[in-house]
C-alpha cells in the first residue's frame, strides 16, 4: 500500500512530450531504511512528478483528508473494486483493505505523467503483472544492526514490535533482487542523489 504524503501533486501537462506515455516509479523498502524522506526528497527535486495516493477503508486519522493522505472509501465500494478488475494492486491489512487504482495510473501515465509510488514487495509484485515496464527500486539499510539502531532511535515502537519489524525487513530484503535497482541508504545525501539520477534516466 502507499502511504500518503501531504503534498498536492501538480499538473504534468507542461512537461508533456506528445505521444509519450510516462513512466510509473515504484519505491520499496523495509520500515526504517529511510523511504519516507527518499520519497519526499524525490517529489521535492521534480515538482511535476504525480505521487500515487492510495485508497482505503479505514477511518480517517485526525488530520488526514481525503485525496491528499488517502481515498477514504466504504468497504463495499473496495470488494466491488475487487471483483472489477479496478485495483492495480491491493491488501488487506489489519481489516482494512488499501488499493492502488489502475484507472487513476493509466489515466496519468497516458498523458505522459510521471508516478511514484510507494508500496510494499508484494504490491511491487501485484504492479509488475499489469505494468511489467515500471522501474522498480528497493531501499536497503547497510546492515539489519543498523535498521534496528533506527527503529529504536524512533521511539515510537515497542521492542516487541521491533522484533517484527525486524523479522519482516529480513524478508523484504531477500527479494531486493526482484527489483531493477537497488540503493543502500547509509549516507542519506548520497541515497538521495542515486535516486535522482535513476529518475533523472529514464525521464530523459
Amino acid at each position: 500500500m502507499s502511504q500518503g504524503y501531504s503534498r498536492k501533486n501538480k499538473s504534468c501537462a507542461t512537461t508533456r512530450v506528445p505521444d509519450k506515455t510516462g513512466h510509473l516509479f515504484v519505491l520499496s523498502a523495509p520500515s526504517g531504511a529511510g523511504k519516507s524522506t527518499l520519497c519526499r526528497a524525490l517529489l521535492d527535486h521534480f515538482p511535476d512528478m504525480q505521487y500515487s495516493i492510495s485508497y482505503t477503508t479505514r477511518q480517517p486519522r485526525q488530520g488526514e483528508l481525503d485525496g491528499v493522505h488517502y481515498y477514504f472509501i466504504a468497504q463495499d465500494q473496495f470488494e466491488q473494486g475487487i471483483e472489477q478488475g479496478r485495483w492495480a494492486e491491493w491488501a488487506k491489512v489489519h481489516d482494512n483493505f488499501y488499493g492502488t487504482s489502475a484507472g487513476l495510473l493509466d489515466g496519468k501515465l497516458n498523458a505522459g505523467c510521471n508516478i511514484l509510488l510507494d508500496i510494499d514487495v508484494q504490491g511491487m509484485r501485484q504492479i509488475l503483472q499489469r505494468y511489467p515496464d515500471a522501474v522498480t527500486i528497493f531501499v536497503m539499510p547497510p546492515s539489519l544492526e543498523t535498521l534496528q539502531t533506527r527503529l529504536e532511535s524512533r521511539g515510537t515502537d515497542s521492542p516487541e514490535v521491533i522484533v517484527v519489524r525486524l523479522k519482516n525487513a529480513q524478508k523484504e530484503m531477500a527479494q531486493k533482487d526482484r527489483y531493477r535497482h537497488i540503493i543502500i541508504n547509509d549516507q542519506l545525501a548520497d541515497a538521495i542523489a542515486q535516486l535522482i539520477g535513476i529518475v533523472e534516466k529514464y525521464r530523459s
